[in-house]
């Protein structure tokens, strides 16, 4: 049995998901050009200058894996990964909190958000359930 989702729903979880392959093709493809501000800024948190465009390639791995309906739960986990480790490398920099810290979470939080509302073998694995009182 096949289930209709409603136009927001499906709107709202594209938009949600599209605004994370939007910024993490951005950030890979920043990587594989390597301005001045993108080597700085890699170099600042402690990587070396050669690590960027394998940071680029696993970010658009991910990101490639996360845009095709077939493979995006697999993509969604992967990049989920790739968060952590900016996560991690923020704060072992003790950069701001809202800003910089917790911003790959932001983008998590769309990406597994997006898949929820748009894959229901997500929301098979995450159910919403009300309380039970």
């Amino acid at each position: 049995m096949r289930r209709t989702y409603s136009r927001g729903r499906l709107w709202t979880a594209w938009i949600m998901s599209g605004l994370t392959i939007l910024f993490m093709l951005f950030d890979s493809v920043g990587k594989f050009m390597k301005p001045d501000v993108v080597v700085e800024g890699t170099v600042s948190l402690g990587y070396a200058e050669h690590h960027i465009v394998l940071i680029g390639v696993l970010g658009l791995l991910s990101t490639i894996l996360y845009a095709i309906p077939r493979t995006s739960l697999l993509g969604v986990v992967l990049m989920t990964g790739f968060f952590g480790g900016v996560v991690a490398t923020h704060v072992r920099m003790d950069a701001p909190l809202f800003t910089h810290t917790l911003f790959p979470v932001y983008l998590a939080v769309l990406a597994w958000g997006g898949l929820w509302l748009r894959d229901e073998r997500v929301r098979s694995l995450f159910p919403l359930r009300k309380s039970e009182d």
